[in-house]
């Protein structure tokens, strides 16, 4: 998915609060090279892949065929936008379907054989003690929840004012699209809309009771996220961006190791789009490639059901918002060099031109890309930038270069843990639900709003915050960055931070 701290690779766009973070990606081995079926081995690792038709019943059905033809199994299919997620053990599958009439395109999307679970170390945040939660209660002022002195965030984006005048509306929902959510949270609890949640991961939505939840092996990073949107103002814990709006879960990672391959994201933009939802959360990039290149076979099959899956959304009237990454690139550089691809098998060095090689979902067209701030709004270390690639720029913590006064002193940002637990992260993870939450205030003022109106007025509304004279945090150049444009669009935080109070009262 997204981002690493120094302990290993990860692809969530969080870290924990403190840490410095490394990325990296490369290629696919075996899936996008098809051996020849004479020299091919006649029974190979069992893949996921997806395959993509025309859209409509039709072309959907043949395309079945086509997956059956070449010894795979039809996992499920989305006729609305012509994708078919399959299984196969066949190492020439996607070159077969490639060759079939009316395949528009077929790839494995991932590197290593499926597997049921593993063992993972994602990090470990920064929880609150007893005697910081004793202390932010007591210097909580009258109103305020009672860890909430020690949220810089919110007065950053105006949160606080905003809250004064309108929390958001029971009526408007933002889904996680993450690692699973703990709706018995108590600041997550009267938020809540299971009727809107699931569990995507395989490719086919459960909606069984509880699916939506997080595995039992320490998976919080959705749950972190979810508070940061719509953490309730109930008297205890911290407040969300929009602690009035419904809060939605999607479960698309992987038992054990959290991947979220593409037919589970593509599974999630499908089932927010049927069930209404107005606003998905991307605190991630879709595993194995940190950029999946159009000019690979098999990544240009996962850049395609991705980019309907969410163009598919849009047009029922849901807006995404995409956390742009942690790896300090610069998105509209000529060349980026990517060594972490593909994470789930074995990483190959490789330089990508972004033009060809998109980084999932965040530079899919349409959606509202975002950086992230520390607590002196400067851009996070981490953070990637671009011109023309990051929309609005929003808190995600820096505790290494940027932090806060007391009482929060912690340069990351507090929320939500699974087990009515609290913690501090950073990362562009947490940036990203801010704006989200920020969006589900704008919705709520207006219902009828598009997505598209809705990214014009965030940005219309943001803060406008200049380019700094220079940038280079460590002093030694290891983070330094260029920032180019006006004060008010540039590379760093395209049109400027993101303001709760203008998107209720404007």
């Amino acid at each position: 998915m997204g981002l690493s701290p120094l302990s290993g690779r990860r692809r969530f766009i969080a870290v924990p609060a403190g840490l410095a973070l490394t990325v990296s990606l490369g290629l696919l081995p075996s899936a996008s090279g098809a051996l020849a079926k004479d020299d091919a081995p006649k029974d190979g690792p069992q893949l996921s892949y997806v395959v993509n038709t025309d859209a409509g019943a039709s072309a959907v059905k043949k395309a079945k065929k086509a997956v059956k033809k070449a010894d795979g199994t039809v996992v499920n299919a989305f006729k609305d936008i012509g994708v078919v997620v399959a299984h196969s053990k066949n190492p020439d599958f996607a070159a077969e379907v490639r060759e079939v009439k009316g395949i528009d395109s077929a790839g494995a999307t991932r590197t290593a054989p499926i597997k049921t679970a593993a063992t993972t170390d994602v990090g470990k945040p920064e929880y609150l003690n007893s005697a910081q939660q004793r202390q932010s209660a007591k210097s909580a002022d009258s109103g305020e929840e009672p860890l909430e002195s020690m949220q810089w965030a919110l007065p950053q984006i105006k949160a606080d004012q905003a809250h004064k005048v309108d929390q958001g509306s029971k009526d408007v929902t933002v889904a996680v699209i993450d690692t699973g959510v703990d709706d018995t949270h108590p600041d997550l609890a009267p938020n809540f809309a299971a009727d809107k949640s699931a569990n995507c991961v395989g490719g086919d939505a459960d909606t069984s009771k509880g699916a939506w939840r997080p595995y039992a092996d320490g998976s919080y990073h959705g749950t972190h996220v979810a508070g940061i949107i719509a953490a309730a103002r109930n008297g205890q814990g911290v407040a969300g961006a929009a602690p009035g709006v419904s809060v939605s879960s999607i479960k698309v990672s992987e038992p054990g190791d959290s991947f979220f391959y593409t037919e589970a994201v593509v599974c999630a933009f499908m089932f927010a789009a049927d069930k209404g939802v107005d606003i998905t959360n991307n605190s991630y990039y879709v595993d194995p490639w940190m950029f999946a290149c159009t000019d690979d076979p098999d990544q240009q099959a996962l850049v395609e059901a991705v980019t309907r899956s969410m163009k598919y959304a849009q047009g029922k009237g849901t807006a995404h918002v995409t956390s742009a990454g942690n790896s300090n690139f610069d998105l509209a550089a000529k060349t980026i060099k990517d060594d972490s691809s593909p994470n789930d098998s074995t990483p190959v060095e490789r330089e990508i031109d972004p033009t060809v090689c998109p980084d999932l979902p965040t530079q899919v067209e349409g959606t509202i890309s975002v950086s992230s701030t520390g607590s002196q709004k400067l851009k996070s270390y981490f953070s990637n930038y671009g011109s023309g690639q990051i929309d609005l720029a929003a808190p995600g913590g820096d505790g290494r270069y940027q932090t806060p006064d007391a009482p929060a002193k912690n340069g990351g940002i507090l929320s939500t843990m699974p087990d009515g637990e609290y913690a501090f992260l950073q990362g562009t993870s947490m940036a990203g639900p801010y704006v989200a939450g920020v969006a589900a205030l704008l919705k709520s003022k207006d219902a009828e709003v598009s997505p598209q109106e809705l990214a014009w007025r965030l940005k219309a509304q943001a803060i406008s915050t200049p380019c700094p004279e220079e940038y280079d945090p460590s002093g030694d150049g290891e983070f330094a960055a260029e920032c180019v444009g006006t004060e008010h669009v540039n590379s760093f935080y395209g049109y400027g931070i993101v303001d709760a109070h203008k998107a209720v009262t404007k």
